[in-house]
């Protein structure tokens, strides 16, 4: 019974068109937010989910979206695209962010393995770690497009075709930015260990 008042005393948010809500969402109606968000979420957690792979930081992605969405509604315009186009837009840079971070991350616990003092366990294999940081050192020295491609494909585990909907790139640019990145990192290596 209790959980019935609590859905009577909770107002239903008003159900506009997609062209009203996006203009009064635009124009910085408070009363709207709600209404977008229930409406435009599901899309925005569903293309997060899939490229993360993590339904937590699909969620934490989710909101940061709707958040810079609201406080950058001003730079919204309804002749360039539609609303849910413009969230689809936000959420891409969003999912590149949180793989950045994802890669920053990767970085810095590569940095301190190998800073760390070398273990006395045998069973370690040094070889392996010291092979991961060859690679590590050598992906920075990549250019921006070739690096970017490769940590997502593989520190965010994406396809090819889920790169090219995270950064925008046509899906020829983006495997062309992998064969390359490849390429150079596998004569890079091939140099270091002769």
């Amino acid at each position: 019974m209790s959980a019935l008042a609590d859905s009577e005393a909770r107002p239903v948010p008003v159900q506009y068109p997609d062209d009203e809500l996006s203009a009064r969402f635009a124009a910085g109606d408070e009363g709207c937010v709600e209404a977008v968000y229930r409406r435009w979420a599901p899309l925005v957690l569903s293309l997060a989910r899939q490229t993360l792979g993590d339904g937590a930081e699909a969620e934490d992605v989710t909101q940061t979206v709707f958040l810079a969405a609201w406080r950058g509604r001003h730079g919204y315009r309804a002749g360039r695209g539609s609303l849910p186009g413009w969230l689809v837009g936000i959420t891409r840079h969003k999912i590149a962010d949180a793989l950045s971070a994802r890669t920053r991350r990767t970085d810095a616990v590569a940095a301190a393995a190998h800073e760390s003092p070398p273990s006395p366990d045998p069973s370690c294999p040094q070889d392996a770690v010291l092979s991961r940081l060859d690679v590590t050192r050598e992906m920075r020295r990549l250019p921006e497009a070739q690096r970017r491609v490769l940590c997502l494909a593989f520190y965010g585990d994406l396809t090819q075709t889920q790169i090219a909907h995270v950064t925008g790139w046509p899906l020829g640019t983006v495997k062309s930015h992998a064969r390359r990145g490849l390429l150079r990192l596998g004569q890079t290596m091939r140099q270091t260990t002769e």
